[in-house]
Parts: structure tokens; C-alpha cells; sequence
């Protein structure tokens, strides 16, 4: 085998994937650059660097603002429920309750997520996020089960409903919902933990809003089952919001691909490099939101290893990765084709 199996960066290579020929490496860059035999040591790649989605805390005012408006106006419910000795409202307390309990769940994993990895935690807490937002999914489930069983009962036995402060009340949580609702769609919602707490105060919303509607029956003709008809859009609004929530972090959780990324287009753009003989083990995940990462054993032609380009390819190679992909968290391993024979696991 001759040189000519690694060619400079831009021969050969298609225009998104080229560039000229890096600048050649003095003995002290190179052995910086190079990779062991059982991984890389990248210290001339450092991804501790990079910049994965928003920084911490950026969020937080935003989720803070919500919460207390959430909870303000829940103490004020509660104090009419007693007052008015209604059930419906003290129940709605209940619900909103939930609401502040699943915004300060995730002002807390913002706060976890943004301890340094450290010890035996490689890439710290970050994944305390998507925990929160699979958590926030599982509590939209219970909470619209909740409903839709009080629901179904006032429909088979409806109760006596006062319509005036059904609607007052509504109405005001309709302005307080709003406002929070309008407060977090301001943050950054590409935070599967961001999302989770918007999407417990959006069907929030649509819960005041059905309750406001039904107010306004009850008023016009006495059908006081409206209330029970409004809590079961609201249900099925609820069970849709958390279908979302639990199926994003539940991909995140088992490690699957990130969605709209192809397996094969990545495995094709490392095998367009000239090169690369071969891509196995390869793996692409998300680690939080906004934090894709890959790993893969790249096989190169023998040669390269013998004339110090293997470093060259490796720069390539994450280049071409991160400019395709937004993928800049990236591990390969490059391996001699002679080496296929010692890999005892099965190849993807």
C-alpha cells in the first residue's frame, strides 16, 4: 500500500466535507494529537469547551416568575374554595399545586444540571433536566386520570354548580395563566425541562379557559354538566402534552438516535472521506437536550499511520461531523485495517 490511500483534505473529497490541507504538525503537536491505541486522549480537541444549548441558569427567572405567580394566585383560590365552600376550586388549587411542584422540580434540575462533572459523574447532572421532564410528563398522566374520573362522575352525577364564581374565578386564571404562559415561552423551550414546566402551565390555560365556558353555560341555561364536558377536553389536551414530554425523554433516557438525524447519511459523510476504509460500532445519542454526541471506530488505510496523517483525519473527520450534524462532542477510534481480525464484537 502507497501513500496515495491518504490524500490531502481537499482532493477527492465533496465541497461540504473539504478544505485545504491542514498545516503539518511539529513533533511536539503531533504526539499531543495522537490517538492511543484503545481511544484518543483529544487534548488537541477540547470539547469541555463547547457550548451545549443554553448556559445554566438561564432559565431560571423565567421558571421563578412563573412559580410565584402560580402559587399566588393558588393561595388565592384556596381562600375562595373555603369561602365558597366549592369543591371544583379547591380541586383546581389541587391542580395548580401540581403546576408549582413540576416548575420548582425544574428550577432544581437546572441547578443540578449545572454542577461540574466530576469523579465517577463523567458528564455531571445533566441529564437531571430530561429526569424532570419525563417526571412532569408522568404527573400530567396522573393528574388528567384524576380529572377524568371526578369528570365522569359529575356527568352521571351532576352536581349543584354556582356559576358566577366559577367564571370569576376562571377568568382571573385565564390572565394569571397567560402571563405565565407568556413568561416561559420567552425561555429557551429546546430544554426538554423548560418544555415540561410550559406545558403544565399551557393545559393550565386551556383548563381555565373550558372552566370560564362552562361558567357562562351554567349562567345561560343551568346545564351544570358543562363543567364535567370542558374537564374532559382538558384531559385529553393534558394526555397529549404528556405523550410529547414522555416520549422525548424517554428517547433521550434509552440513548436512542436524536430525532431528524440519519444513521446512515452520518455514516456515509465519514465514508466519503478518501481515508476511511471502514465505520463500525457507531453510536449517536443525546446526553441532554442540545447535546448530541457520536462515538465510532473508523478504520483508515494502513499507511496513514506509518506517515503521522492520522492525526489530519481526525480533525476531518469532526469537522465534517459538526458542520453536517451541529455535532461537536465526538469520539473516534481510529484503527489500522488489520486490526478488523482482533475485534470479537459483533459490527453495526
Amino acid at each position: 500500500m502507497t501513500d496515495e490511500h491518504c490524500l490531502p483534505a481537499h482532493r477527492d473529497l465533496p465541497a461540504s466535507c473539504g478544505g485545504d490541507e491542514p498545516a503539518a504538525e511539529t513533533p511536539a503537536e503531533h504526539s499531543a494529537h495522537r490517538n492511543t491505541e484503545d481511544g484518543h486522549d483529544h487534548r488537541g480537541h477540547d470539547h469541555g469547551g463547547h457550548s451545549h444549548g443554553v448556559a445554566p441558569d438561564a432559565d431560571s427567572r423565567y421558571l421563578a416568575v412563573a412559580l410565584g405567580l402560580i402559587v399566588g394566585f393558588m393561595v388565592v383560590e384556596v381562600i375562595v374554595a373555603v369561602v365558597s365552600d366549592s369543591l371544583a376550586l379547591l380541586a383546581d388549587a389541587g391542580h395548580m399545586l401540581s403546576d408549582a411542584g413540576a416548575i420548582a422540580g425544574a428550577i432544581w434540575a437546572i441547578k443540578l444540571a449545572a454542577r461540574p462533572a466530576g469523579g465517577r459523574w463523567t458528564f455531571g447532572f445533566k441529564r437531571a433536566e430530561i429526569i424532570s421532564a419525563a417526571l412532569n410528563g408522568l404527573t400530567l398522566v396522573v393528574v388528567a386520570v384524576l380529572i377524568a374520573i371526578e369528570a365522569v362522575q359529575r356527568l352521571v352525577h351532576p352536581p349543584t354548580v354556582g356559576g358566577t364564581p366559577l367564571l370569576v374565578v376562571a377568568l382571573v386564571g385565564v390572565v394569571v395563566n397567560v402571563a405565565a404562559t407568556w413568561v416561559l415561552a420567552r425561555a429557551n423551550r429546546s430544554s426538554l425541562n423548560v418544555e415540561g414546566a410550559f406545558r403544565h402551565i399551557l393545559t393550565d390555560l386551556y383548563a381555565f379557559i373550558g372552566t370560564a365556558v362552562a361558567g357562562v353555560v351554567i349562567l345561560v341555561s343551568g346545564w351544570t354538566r358543562a363543567d364535567a364536558v370542558a374537564s374532559l377536553v382538558v384531559v385529553a389536551l393534558m394526555l397529549h402534552s404528556a405523550w410529547g414530554l414522555l416520549r422525548a425523554s424517554g428517547r433521550v433516557l434509552l440513548e436512542a438516535a436524536p430525532e431528524g438525524v440519519d444513521l446512515d447519511a452520518v455514516r456515509g459523510h465519514l465514508l466519503d472521506l478518501p481515508e476511511v476504509v471502514a465505520v463500525h460500532d457507531l453510536h449517536l445519542w443525546t446526553v441532554t437536550s442540545s447535546m448530541p454526541s457520536v462515538s465510532a471506530h473508523v478504520v483508515i488505510a494502513d499507511d496513514c499511520f506509518y506517515n503521522g496523517r492520522a492525526p489530519q483525519v481526525l480533525d476531518r473527520l469532526q469537522t465534517c461531523l459538526g458542520g453536517h450534524f451541529d455535532v461537536e462532542h465526538s469520539t473516534f477510534q481510529l484503527e489500522p485495517a488489520g486490526h478488523l481480525e482482533h475485534e470479537h464484537a459483533e459490527h453495526d
